[in-house]
């Protein structure tokens, strides 16, 4: 196979699109053939998979996209599916189904899923003979796992009676593999700075959201004691860097080791917490990793050591905040998509902090002014406007679709939608001098959900 496999990217999506409506093709004269020829992928969709990481796309030598697979988690506890794997038939039977097949499960596995599912025609030789040869097996269609996949069947018009559902169980990992953990990244959807202590650092009230997307950290423990970064992340040395950092401050004396790598999507110094999202998600997987068995209380106060914003990722819930970061209450938040700009440029939050015109006598919000819209602002925007010509554009291009706002000290910005379509939308037109991310707010973290899976919860 003369192809190499990587994540997907905002830009593949219309490739993507149509090289299924190209594999589709090979289904005419099928009796499934009037279901699958009225169906199409819904871009927003496969937009938001993508954002999450949940697409892999293989490309040929001159770059060019000529196969898929898209995973789906809304298929069952310790579960994922495969939402879509197809190849352009100009480039079948060439091992590129098979790669990404394995490549999406080798994924799975190391993200703590315990099985595969998908759905697929029992009679085509690349669809069920072609799963048998990958170790799935037919299940029972009446299998309650599979009740969200017979109810989208129906609601597409799909002949039930031409469905054959399979698995595939994926063993646990062993001592010496690799395990993957989401890092999410997190929107202030507002922040204040109300006074300043004693001991020089600011008083704030904010609201942190946390998204659906963000870096991808991996893990593979070591029976030396040594801390090891593979990854490289440009300016910052391995030694300085919060991942290394966080490891040890976990690790006790005579302890064992780490190798990890990231997996950066979200930007540096954008105010969307990357760095101690990161250090948040080394502490909790290896607190499980390494068997340490502190509470989450214990790993909070750990992560407080290394930054402000980490202990909310270390408890893993969007929340209300006050004094520097620190004291969380979980909050609830209406289901909302964000379009996130990065404008590609530095904000030093330490510059911002000494700025003569900030605002560090705010009144002090309450939870009640932010619920009903009347709290929405960032005390940094203005001095960051004047500052960042940059980010001014960003907001401004930005407010044309609604209330633009900064992320922590920024340069991201970002906007609400109410709707995947709309965020989608949004972010297609995004100028070229400037990057956009869609993603949904949650309020428990995927970090959260991760280690149920690895802990083998149900």
């Amino acid at each position: 196979m003369n192809c190499r496999i990587v994540r997907a990217g905002a830009a593949d999506v219309d490739a993507l699109c149509e090289i299924e409506r190209k594999a589709v093709q090979l289904f005419r004269g099928h009796p499934a053939w009037p279901s699958y020829a009225a169906m199409v992928i819904p871009p927003p969709l496969l937009h938001l998979a993508v954002s999450r990481g949940l697409v892999w796309v293989a490309l040929d030598t001159s770059g060019e996209p000529v196969g898929f697979v898209w995973l789906d988690t809304d298929v069952g506890e310790g579960a994922i599916g495969i939402a879509e794997l197809d190849v352009l038939p100009s480039h079948g039977r060439r091992g590129i189904g098979a790669a990404l097949l394995e490549h999406a499960c080798d994924w799975a596995r190391a993200a703590g899923y315990r099985r595969v599912d998908l759905g697929t025609l029992a009679d085509v030789p690349w669809n069920a003979p072609f799963y048998a040869r990958h170790g799935f097996v037919a299940v029972d269609r009446s299998d309650p796992t599979f009740a969200l996949a017979r109810q989208r069947d129906r609601d597409n018009g799909f002949p039930e009676h031409l469905r054959q559902f399979m698995s595939r169980h994926l063993p646990p990992l062993a001592a010496g593999d690799w395990s993957a953990w989401p890092a999410p990244a997190k929107l202030n959807l507002f922040l204040r700075i109300v006074g300043r202590r004693d001991d020089g650092y600011h008083e704030l009230q904010t609201v942190f959201r946390l998204l659906d997307w963000g870096d991808e950290i991996r893990l593979r423990v070591r029976g030396d004691g040594e801390i090891r970064r593979l990854s490289d992340t440009p300016g910052v040395p391995a030694e300085h860097d919060l991942v290394t950092r966080a490891a040890r401050l976990l690790q006790t004396d005579g302890g064992m080791g780490v190798d990890i790598t990231v997996e950066k999507r979200i930007p540096m110094g954008g105010g969307l917490g990357g760095g101690s999202s990161d250090a948040a998600t080394v502490l909790v997987a290896l607190n499980h990793l390494w068997g340490r068995h502190l509470d989450i209380d214990a790993l909070a106060e750990l992560g407080r050591q290394l930054g402000a914003d980490v202990p909310v990722f270390v408890r893993g819930r969007s929340a209300w905040a006050e004094g520097v970061g620190e004291k969380l209450t979980p909050l609830a938040l209406p289901r909302r998509y964000h379009v996130v700009l990065d404008p590609h440029e530095s904000v030093p939050t330490a510059a911002l902090f000494q700025a003569p015109e900030l605002t560090r006598n705010a009144p002090r919000a309450t939870i009640s002014s932010f619920v009903s819209g009347e709290t929405s602002e960032n005390a940094f925007t203005t001095v960051v406007r004047a500052r960042h010509p940059r980010v001014a554009a960003a907001l401004d291009w930005l407010a044309g679709f609604g209330e633009a706002r900064l992320s922590g000290s920024g340069g991201c910005v970002f906007l609400e939608a109410k709707s995947l379509d709309r965020a989608v939308a949004i972010a297609r037109r995004c100028p070229a001098a400037f990057s956009a991310q869609v993603a949904a707010g949650v309020d428990v973290s995927p970090l959260n959900q991760a280690l149920a899976r690895h802990c083998g919860a149900p």
